[in-house]
């Protein structure tokens, strides 16, 4: 089963995406692909075209945080990055999906832009994990980001409430981690049974 985790910034996704690990689904997280991917230098080249030389140092190499201010301050610029990106992605994906094929498998995979981005077909099932966007800017300046730049990021993305009507499974993660927990064990423990009577 290839299921869609997404939620917004400063939710926890990456979190109980961890949790699902521990319990021996496999995982895959788009934002370490888009990592892997910016070492390719083909595509190195293509990101440097779109942002015009603005997220470089002094020797050329691009810089991650320059990348994420330009892209929140920009809709156009973000919107082309994703256009390139994302099918590159995907075939990231579906390549370790074929290398894992005829074995029982439960696979989960982090996608912030899921339904932003129509993907929610190419998924069995889809999981909103939601917090209160109090919480996620709380959770967001401590990891460095500033309160107004939290907001950008937030209003970059379709509004909580959206995907929480849009997704399968919910998971709220407000409360303390071992609700979280608690939660991601009984909608695994459910795919797993979904899994097992379509066999």
């Amino acid at each position: 089963m290839y299921i869609g985790l997404t939620g917004n910034y400063g939710m926890g996704k990456s979190f109980v995406l961890s949790v699902f690990k521990e319990l021996g689904a496999e995982v895959l997280d788009s934002d370490e692909i888009v990592h892997h991917l910016l070492q390719d230098k083909k595509v190195i080249s293509k990101v440097k075209k779109i942002l015009g030389g603005q997220a470089e140092n002094g020797h050329g190499a691009l810089i991650n945080k320059k990348i994420a201010q330009i892209i929140f301050n920009n809709n156009e610029i973000r919107e082309k990055l994703e256009a390139l990106l994302h099918p590159l992605v995907f075939h990231e994906m579906q390549e370790y999906l074929r290398k894992i094929k005829g074995k029982q498998r439960i696979v989960i995979v982090e996608v912030p832009l899921l339904f932003e981005g129509g993907y929610q077909g190419r998924f069995s099932r889809t999981i909103t994990v939601y917090a209160t966007q109090k919480t996620a800017i709380e959770r967001l300046m401590n990891s460095g980001i500033s309160r107004r730049n939290a907001l950008k990021r937030l209003k970059a993305q379709l509004p909580i409430q959206t995907k929480k009507k849009r997704a399968d499974y919910l998971i709220d993660n407000n409360g303390p981690k071992r609700k979280t927990r608690k939660q991601v064990k009984d909608i695994y423990e459910q795919l797993r049974k979904e899994m097992l009577t379509k066999e």
